[in-house]
């Protein structure tokens, strides 16, 4: 199923949320270097449950049927953070999504397990052990992550099509991670061994298939070479397959610019490979996401990306694809699966406008544009604070020809209406 049909499943319900404060702060990776692309969500009150419901319902236009279909979904999201004892901390999260219809493929409830992990750093050290399920998120590009290793197969449902929120939401991988922190740096080194073959479509299911089904460790050296530059250099290494190089960054340009970029070179498969099977040979390519953010002081803030991904078909491989009846669908699914882009380049246009006419009223939109074959993809929200509420407008256009990335989707349009209301 492709990411982007489901991606805006229409929002018009409750939704709840407290903010936590991390209990102890030595134990979490320093912000300066961690380079993840999720906005910052500062802390309202110093609590360690957040919990909230959230309901949605809206209306999809077929591109392949002449009706529109009803889209609605249920949700309840969990999360937990806690020092337990001097050293010690847990974490849990977990969002149980309700569709109506049903996925296809899948149960119409369907419960993630995303984090569930225990943290100890002994005291008067700089070192953190942590064991359990983790969502590790690197990278600071918004749509697109090469060295956001641990990403393919962690997106078990689809309730947005918002970046920031598709790496929020996704499952964490069952993993041992060991940390190091000093002034201006880091080190980690995880592990993630295999505990399944295959993932599970079963809605109650733990599915640690989808993230742990091969065995797999990264290390990870942070730098802060300034308040102005960070960086991170990776080394990913799954088995059966070599290294993998990766390297990301951010720069303060000045007051109202920051750029950012990540880079990874390694030997695998290609996509087209991988999503129909037959023989398979590894080939060395490079993964790139690069791009810079311009907010001025009206609180409007755009950024404008370019992605490449030497793994992807190029036009030609597209369209000599498209000669055979449901490839495109099946290569597409899997860089969906993968949270890979599908084509071997590609932009994106990224906007938010805060107090967009009077205060809390805030404006997020994005464009995805294919430059081979000209397909585009536009989403949009319009969303107002209340003090325990809020309520927002999604809407999302699939654009292009017969026959392209984003003309084949069965949705060409969706809107949908989203409440949030927030527990205190």
């Amino acid at each position: 199923m492709n990411t982007y049909t489901h991606a805006v499943v229409c929002s018009c319900f409750y939704a709840l949320s407290l903010t936590v404060t991390p209990a102890l702060a030595a134990d979490d990776e320093m912000d300066a270097l961690s380079l993840e692309s999720a906005p910052e969500v500062e802390p309202t009150a110093p609590r360690n449950i957040k919990w909230f419901a959230e309901g949605a319902w809206g209306s999809a236009s077929q591109r392949y049927l002449p009706d529109s279909r009803n889209i609605g979904r249920a949700s309840i999201d969990f999360s937990y953070a806690s020092r337990l004892a001097p050293g010690w901390r847990a974490v849990v999260s977990d969002r149980l999504d309700y569709f109506e219809p049903a996925l296809a493929g899948s149960d119409a409830a369907v419960n993630s397990l995303r984090e569930a992990y225990l943290s100890w750093q002994p005291q008067g050290t700089d070192a953190v052990l942590e064991l359990g399920r983790i969502n590790l998120r690197y990278g600071p590009a918004y749509g697109y992550n090469p060295t956001d290793f641990f990403r393919d197969g962690s997106l078990r449902v689809l309730t947005t099509a918002d970046p920031f929120a598709l790496r929020e939401n996704r499952l964490g991988t069952v993993m041992l991670r060991a940390q190091k922190l000093w002034s201006g740096g880091s080190f980690s080194l995880a592990y993630a061994p295999k505990l399944e073959n295959q993932a599970s479509t079963h809605g109650w299911n733990l599915d640690v298939g989808a993230t742990n089904n091969r065995n797999r460790a990264l290390a990870v050296l942070g730098t802060e070479f300034s308040p102005k530059l960070s960086s991170q250099v990776l080394v990913y290494q799954e088995n059966g397959q070599s290294a993998t190089l990766g390297f990301n960054m951010t720069a303060l340009l000045s007051d109202a610019a920051t750029a950012h970029l990540e880079f990874t070179r390694g030997s695998e498969p290609d996509l087209r490979s991988r999503a129909l099977g037959g023989v398979a040979t590894d080939v060395t390519r490079n993964r790139f996401s690069g791009g810079v953010t311009y907010t001025t002081t009206s609180k409007l803030s755009l950024t404008a990306e370019y992605h490449y991904n030497g793994f992807a078909l190029d036009q030609a491989g597209w369209t000599a694809l498209s000669a055979t009846p449901g490839a495109p669908f099946i290569y597409l699914g899997e860089a969906l699966r993968l949270q890979e882009i599908a084509p071997r380049q590609a932009y994106l246009l990224y906007l938010t406008q805060k107090d967009l006419g009077y205060k809390d009223l805030n404006l997020t939109a994005y464009l995805r544009l294919n430059p081979g074959d000209d397909s585009r993809l536009a989403w949009l929200e319009l969303r107002r604070h209340w003090a325990n509420f809020d309520l927002s407008l999604q809407w999302q256009q699939n654009m292009g020809s017969v026959g392209s990335e984003f003309g084949l989707l069965p949705d060409r349009r969706v809107v949908q209406i989203l409440g949030n209301y927030y527990f205190r």
